[in-house]
C-alpha cells in the first residue's frame, strides 16, 4: 500500500456522492423483520409502558401492520402472543390449540397478503405456560428436554397448518430442530423455513419483552440451564453446527448489539445466512437516550442497523423496522 500523500484516504470521503459511491454495506428494508405483539379483542392498540412506541395489537390490527409493512418493503413480520391468564398452564396445551391467538394472527395476515409477506412465528411454551419456562418442568422446575420437544414438534406443526411461512424456535432445548424438521417433512409442509434461535443468551437485554407476552411476573427461576452463558463463543458455533445439521435453513443470534462477534464468527465459520435479533432492551435503550436529549433518534436506528449487516447478518429483526423503513425510503 502506497504512504501519504500519494494516498489520501479523505479523498472518497470529500463528497455525499463519493461517500455513497464507496459506501461497503447498504441497508434497505428487505433487510428487516418486524417483531409485533399480538393480544385478545378487537380494535385493540394496547401500548407497552417498558417499550415506548411498540402495542399490542388485536388481529385486525395486526392485519394493518401487514399493510403496512407490504407497503414500505419489508418481507417478514415475527408475531409473538400475548397470551391471556386463563389459557395459561403448567404444560403450555394452548401452544397446540389450532385456533390459539397466533394461529388466528396467521390466517389473517395470510387471507389479507398472501405471499406478498413471509409470517414467522415463534416456537417457545414461554407464553403459553402458568409459570414462564419455555418448556415443561419437573417438580424442582427444571425444564424437562425430551418431553418439550415432543410439544414443540406439535406447536409447530399447527403453525405451519395455519400458514406460517418461518419456524422459529426460540428455546433452545437440544434436538428439536431434527425433531421439527421431520415433522415437517411428513406432514407435507416442504417449503416451510426453519430459522433457528441457534445462540440464544441468558440475557440481561429481555426484560421489556417479558412485559409484552405477559410472562415477567410469571417467571419462576431463571432460563440458565437452557439458553447461552453469555461468556460463551465456542459453544455458540457448537449450537449452529448442529442445528445446521438438524436442518435449520437460516439461525438467529440474540441479543443483537452485545454479540455482533457471534454473529461475525458464526458468517465466516459456516457462510449460512445469519439473523441478529436487535431485542427490546437494546431498543428501549435507544428510546431512553432520545428521550433524554442524549441521541438522535434516526441517526442511531439507521447505525445500529449498519453495524449489523457490517457484521455479516443476512438480515435484522428489530421493533424500529417500521420507522427504519420509512427513512430509507424518504
Amino acid at each position: 500500500m502506497t504512504s501519504y500523500p500519494m494516498t489520501r484516504l479523505r479523498r472518497t470521503r470529500a463528497t455525499a456522492w463519493s461517500r455513497a459511491m464507496h459506501r461497503e454495506v447498504l441497508v434497505t428494508p428487505a433487510d428487516l423483520i418486524w417483531p409485533l405483539f399480538v393480544t385478545e379483542g378487537e380494535g385493540v392498540e394496547d401500548p407497552i409502558s417498558s417499550l415506548p412506541g411498540v402495542s399490542r395489537w388485536s388481529v385486525d390490527g395486526i392485519v394493518a401492520r401487514a399493510r403496512e409493512a407490504v407497503a414500505l418493503g419489508i418481507p417478514c413480520l415475527a408475531l409473538f402472543p400475548n397470551t391471556q391468564p386463563d389459557r395459561r398452564s403448567e404444560d403450555g396445551r394452548e401452544a397446540l390449540n389450532p385456533d390459539n391467538l397466533m394461529c388466528r394472527a396467521i390466517r389473517a395476515i395470510k387471507d389479507a397478503c398472501g405471499n406478498d409477506i413471509g409470517v414467522l412465528t415463534d416456537v417457545a411454551l414461554d407464553p403459553y405456560t402458568s409459570h414462564g419456562q419455555d418448556g415443561l418442568i419437573d417438580g424442582e422446575g427444571y425444564v424437562l428436554n425430551d418431553r418439550t420437544v415432543e410439544v414443540l414438534v406439535g406447536q409447530s406443526l399447527n403453525q405451519a397448518a395455519a400458514g406460517a411461512d418461518i419456524i422459529a424456535p426460540s428455546d433452545m432445548m437440544d434436538g428439536r430442530i431434527g425433531a421439527i424438521r421431520e415433522a415437517l417433512e411428513d406432514a407435507g409442509h416442504v417449503n416451510v423455513q426453519i430459522m433457528s434461535y441457534a445462540a440464544k443468551y441468558a440475557s440481561a437485554f429481555y426484560g421489556p419483552f417479558r412485559d409484552a407476552v405477559g410472562s415477567r411476573g410469571l417467571l419462576k427461576g431463571d432460563k440458565k440451564t437452557y439458553q447461552m452463558d453469555p461468556g460463551n463463543a465456542e459453544e455458540a458455533l457448537r449450537e449452529v453446527e448442529m442445528d445446521l445439521a438438524e436442518g435449520a435453513d437460516s439461525v438467529m443470534v440474540k441479543p443483537g448489539l452485545p454479540y455482533l462477534d457471534i454473529a461475525c464468527r458464526v458468517k465466516q465459520a459456516f457462510g449460512v445466512p445469519v439473523f441478529a435479533y436487535q431485542v427490546s432492551g437494546e431498543y428501549a435503550m435507544i428510546e431512553a437516550a432520545v428521550a433524554a436529549g442524549a441521541a438522535d433518534r434516526d441517526a442511531m436506528v439507521l447505525e445500529t442497523l449498519v453495524a449489523f449487516k457490517r457484521a455479516g447478518c443476512s438480515g435484522v429483526l428489530t421493533y424500529h423496522a417500521a420507522h427504519a423503513a420509512r427513512l430509507m425510503g424518504a
